[in-house]
C-alpha cells in the first residue's frame, strides 16, 4: 500500500514502523526495563541505609547487594538486545524508505532527471537515509528510557525533599530552551552538509564517468580542481555544522554542572537547618545523576537527531515530488495494437520556453516505414519522444489508433513502442541479462534467437563465456556496433508492433550496417517504423520522408517524389553526397 506524503513528516515516519512492529515492541519493552532498573537503584539503596544497615542486617543486605547485581548482569542483556534487535529494526525501516525512493524516482519523468545530476540522486538514495538506522532505533527507545527515567527521579526526589526538585524544575526549563534553540541550528547546518556531500558525489560520479574523456583530452588537472572546489565546500559546511555543535554540547555541559551544584548547595543549607540528613543526601545525588544521565543522553542523541531529520527531510522532499507526466484516473489499457500515430496540431515547448514544434500535423499508416530527417535541433527526437509520453505535448495531441496517448497507461503504451536510441545504454552485467531486459521472461533459447536476428550471435559466442561474458559498466567491454546490435536483439525480443529508430545504426561501420539491414527490414515487416536518420542514404527505401525544420515540417514524400520537388530534402542529398 503506498504511503501518502502529503501528512506529517512525524506520521510518515513511524508509518514505516508498522510492518516491524515486533521487533521494535521488543525494543521498547526493553528500554522501558533498563529505565526501571536504573531507577530502582536509588531507592534501593535509601531503603537499605535507612532499613538494614542500622538494625545489622548484614545477611539481608548482601542479599539486596546480590539482586542489585543480578539486576545489572539483567541491565547488561537488555542493552545487547537493544543493540541487536533495535538496530536490525533501523535497518529494516531505512532499507524500505530506500526501496520506496528508489521506486518513486523510477516513476518521475524524464523532465526531472533534466534538471537533476545522477552524483546527487545518489546522494539521496545512500548518504541521505544512511543515518535513519540510528534515528530510528534510537530515537523511540532513548525518548522511552529517557522519559521514564528523568519522570520517575524527579517524583522520587520529590517525596524525598520537595525543595530540592524544585530547584530542577526550574532550572530544567532553560535546558529545553537552550536545546530547542541550538537543535534548529544544527539541523539547518546538518541539511547543508548533505547538500554539499551530493555535489560531491556528483563531481566523483562525473569524474568517474568522464575518466576516458578526460585523459583524452588530458584535463585530470581540471577535474582535480573541479573535485577540490566541491570538497572545500564540504569542509566549510562540515565546520559550521562543528560550531554549532560544539556551543550546543559546551552550553549542555555547563547547564548539567550548575544542576548538581544547585542540589549540593540548596541540600547543604537544608543540612544545616536540620530538615534533610546525609542519607537522603546521597539518595538524592543518586537520583541527580540518575536525572541528568538521561538529559546527557538526549544531548548525545540529539547529534543523530540532527543528522537523521535532515536525511529524512531531503527524503521526504524527494518523495513529494510529483511525476510531470502521470496516467489519467481513467486511463485505458493500449490494446490489439494496429500502429497508427497522428500528430494532431501539435506544439512543445521545454520548460525553459524553447519552442520545438508548433502546430505539426502528420498522419502515420500502420505497417508504414517513416523517415524524419532535417538539421540537428529540429525536433525529430523531440516528436519521437511525444509518441511514449515521455514528455506531454504543450498543444494539439497525438493519437495512437485514434486514442490519446493521454488517455492511455504509460506501461502499456511503451510496452507497445520498441525504441534504438543513438546513445545506446547498457547495463553492467551479462550480455544474455542485457538482451532479456527486453522481455524479462524469455527464454535463453529466445535470447538467443533475438541475437541471430541481430546478427550479433556468432560474436558473443566467440567470447569467453560466450552469453554469460561480463560487458562492464555502460558496456565498455563491447564495440560500438556490438552495443548497438545486442540494442538491436533487446527490441527484436520485445516484438512492438511500434518502431522508433534514432540513429539506430549511426554507430556501425558500413559493412556492419549493410550486414543487419535485412534483419532491420525484417523487424519492420508488419509494424509501423518511425525512422530518424542523418545519413540520408539509410531511410531511400522509407514509405514516405518528412523534413522537420523550423519547428514544424518543411516538406513530405517518397524519396523520388521529394528529390523531383528539388526542395529542403534534394539540398541535403547533394550537400551529403558532394565531394
Amino acid at each position: 500500500m503506498k504511503k501518502d506524503f502529503t501528512r506529517s513528516p512525524l506520521w510518515i515516519f513511524f508509518s514505516y514502523f508498522g510492518p516491524h512492529w515486533k521487533p521494535f515492541a521488543i525494543d521498547m519493552l526493553c528500554a522501558a526495563a533498563v529505565a526501571v532498573i536504573d531507577l530502582l537503584f536509588p531507592f534501593v539503596s535509601r531503603w537499605s541505609m535507612r532499613a538494614l544497615l542500622p538494625e545489622r542486617m548484614f545477611g539481608a543486605f548482601f542479599a539486596v547487594i546480590g539482586l542489585l547485581l543480578l539486576a545489572y548482569i539483567l541491565k547488561g542483556v537488555l542493552y545487547y538486545v537493544i543493540t541487536v534487535v533495535g538496530h536490525g529494526m533501523g535497518v529494516l525501516v531505512e532499507a524500505d524508505m530506500r526501496r520506496d525512493v528508489f521506486t518513486h524516482m523510477q516513476e518521475l519523468s524524464f523532465s526531472f532527471y533534466d534538471h537533476n545530476r545522477t552524483g546527487a540522486l545518489m546522494s539521496r538514495v545512500t548518504n541521505d537515509l544512511f543515518d535513519i538506522t540510528e534515528l530510528s532505533h534510537h530515537g523511540p527507545e532513548n525518548l522511552l528510557i529517557c522519559t521514564l527515567t528523568i519522570l520517575g527521579s524527579l517524583a522520587v526526589m520529590a517525596a524525598i525533599r520537595w525543595e530540592l526538585a524544585l530547584v530542577l524544575l526550574v532550572l530544567l526549563p532553560l535546558c529545553v530552551w537552550f536545546t530547542a534553540r541550538q537543535r534548529q541550528r544544527m539541523q539547518d547546518a546538518n541539511i547543508e552538509v548533505k547538500r554539499k556531500t551530493a555535489e560531491i558525489n556528483t563531481a566523483i560520479e562525473s569524474g568517474i564517468s568522464g575518466a576516458r574523456t578526460a585523459k583524452a583530452f588530458a584535463n585530470e588537472t581540471a577535474e582535480a580542481l573541479k573535485f577540490d572546489h566541491a570538497n572545500n565546500m564540504f569542509k566549510t559546511a562540515k565546520k559550521d555544522y562543528y560550531r554549532a555543535m560544539g556551543l550546543f554540547n559546551s552550553g549542555m555541559e555547563f547547564s548539567m554542572g550548575v544542576m548538581q551544584v544547585a542540589v549540593i548547595g540548596v541540600g547543604g543549607v537544608l543540612i544545616m537547618a536540620g530538615r534533610m540528613d546525609y542519607v537522603d543526601l546521597i539518595t538524592f545525588t543518586l537520583y541527580v545523576s540518575a536525572f541528568i544521565s538521561p538529559v546527557r543522553k538526549l544531548v548525545q542523541f540529539m547529534e543523530q537527531y540532527t543528522q537523521g531529520s535532515a536525511g529524512f527531510s531531503r527524503f521526504l522532499e524527494l518523495m513529494r515530488t510529483e511525476p510531470e507526466i502521470k496516467d489519467a484516473p481513467d486511463a485505458r489499457t493500449l490494446e490489439h495494437v494496429r500502429g497508427e500515430i497522428e500528430f494532431r496540431d501539435v506544439s512543445f515547448s521545454y520548460d525553459n520556453g524553447e519552442k520545438v514544434l508548433d502546430h505539426v500535423n502528420l498522419k502515420i499508416r500502420p505497417g508504414e516505414r517513416f523517415a524524419l530527417v532535417g538539421p540537428s535541433g529540429g525536433g525529430k527526437t523531440t516528436m519521437c519522444h511525444l509518441l511514449p509520453r515521455f514528455y506531454d505535448v504543450t498543444g494539439g495531441a497525438v493519437l495512437v489508433d485514434g486514442q490519446d496517448v493521454r488517455s492511455l497507461r504509460q506501461e502499456s503504451l511503451r510496452r507497445s513502442i520498441g525504441i534504438l536510441q543513438q546513445d545506446v545504454f547498457m547495463f553492467a552485467g551479462t550480455i544474455m541479462e542485457n538482451i532479456r531486459y527486453g522481455r524479462p521472461g524469455a527464454t535463453d533459447a529466445e535470447v538467443m534467437e533475438a541475437a541471430m536476428r541481430a546478427q550479433i550471435h556468432r560474436e558473443i559466442m566467440e567470447m569467453p563465456d560466450g552469453y554469460a561474458s561480463y560487458i562492464g559498466e555502460r558496456g565498455v567491454m563491447l564495440s560500438g556496433g556490438q552495443k548497438q546490435r545486442v540494442a538491436i536483439a533487446r527490441v527484436f525480443l520485445k516484438n512492438p508492433p511500434i518502431l522508433i529508430l534514432d540513429e539506430a545504426t549511426s554507430a556501425l561501420d558500413s559493412v556492419t550496417e549493410k550486414r543487419i539491414e535485412d534483419s532491420l527490414n525484417a523487424l519492420s515487416e508488419g509494424r509501423t517504423c518511425l525512422i530518424i536518420a542523418h545519413r540520408l542514404s539509410t531511410i531511400r527505401s522509407a514509405d514516405r520522408i518528412a523534413v522537420v525544420e523550423g519547428e514544424g515540417i518543411a516538406e513530405e514524400g517518397t524519396h523520388a517524389e521529394l528529390m523531383e520537388k528539388n526542395g529542403v530534402y534534394a539540398a541535403l542529398q547533394r550537400a551529403q553526397n558532394a565531394p
